[in-house]
């Protein structure tokens, strides 16, 4: 009789192979199959058994090994095989991984799976950057969205009157080459252009490099650092935090440069 096969949606974390749940780390352990994601750290790839089938799903903007129909189709037919199958995700499977959206093929398609969270970069990398996401005496709200859409294209979907107005700190995903036009809708919709903002590159990481400017000034700053996908951009009074709570020592930095206070 062939075994019942069975998916794992699982988190890996933002990028340090530490931060991976323990729940997490026993899915890829036991895995016939693991089908993962460009930004998941392949350190965690060393825990599979020796017999387990790595499957590389990464999508970079514009370059899609595996198209989103495609990764279902493969999760549903090892599934079928019997396999225990890890679907490894950057992150949190459900903070804009399309965790929910291959739950629901393996639903329709009357597959077993469970969710596995992990913790999301829209709260690590800030957290490794000296930033708090709230904070009683700077944020009680705070919001994840995603830095892909351009009205432009009619792929904005953001309601920004209300995160302008709404929200203590902002996290935006995925918004590294709309920099410029994140900042200019904020600042339309009712935020201050001197309210102050944070892109952490590969955060969590070795690689972790942080920059800070206001709405008006981060464009030139990014560029002029050399900050490249995958970054999070975090927008609100809680950057400010970073020069007491720099805590996370990163690459190039010295002593001197953790404690200097930045000139927007």
């Amino acid at each position: 009789m062939t075994r019942e096969g069975k998916v794992f949606l699982v988190g890996a974390g933002p990028g340090d192979p530490k931060l991976i749940t323990v729940y997490g780390l026993e899915c890829i352990q036991k895995a016939d199959v693991i089908a993962y994601d460009r930004l998941v750290n392949k350190e965690l790839l060393s825990y599979a058994k020796e017999d387990a089938e790595l499957i590389y799903c990464g999508k970079a903007p514009g370059n899609h090994t595996l198209i989103q129909e495609e990764i279902n189709h493969l999760l549903v037919t090892k599934a079928r095989q019997g396999k225990i199958v890890t679907r490894l995700k950057g992150g949190d499977p459900c903070v804009f991984g399309r965790g929910g959206e291959e739950a629901q093929v393996l639903s329709n398609a009357q597959i077993t799976y469970e969710m596995v969270p992990g913790i999301t970069s829209g709260i690590a990398a800030p957290a490794y950057a000296g930033i708090p996401v709230t904070h009683r005496d700077y944020a009680t709200s705070f919001t994840m969205i995603t830095g892909t859409g351009r009205a432009d294209n009619g792929t904005d979907e953001i309601k920004w009157d209300a995160i302008a107005r709404g929200s203590d700190t902002l996290a935006f995903y995925m918004g590294t080459r709309n920099l410029a036009y994140i900042c200019n809708q904020l600042i339309l919709h009712g935020k201050d252009s001197s309210t102050l903002v944070a892109v952490i590159q590969e955060g969590t990481t070795e690689h972790q490099k942080t920059v800070i400017g206001t709405l008006e000034t981060i464009e030139g700053i990014v560029s002029e650092a050399g900050i490249k996908h995958p970054a999070m951009i975090v927008v609100g009074n809680v950057v400010q935090l970073r020069e007491k709570l720099n805590w996370f020592k990163e690459k190039g930095e010295n002593a001197d440069e953790r404690n200097r206070v930045t000139t927007f």
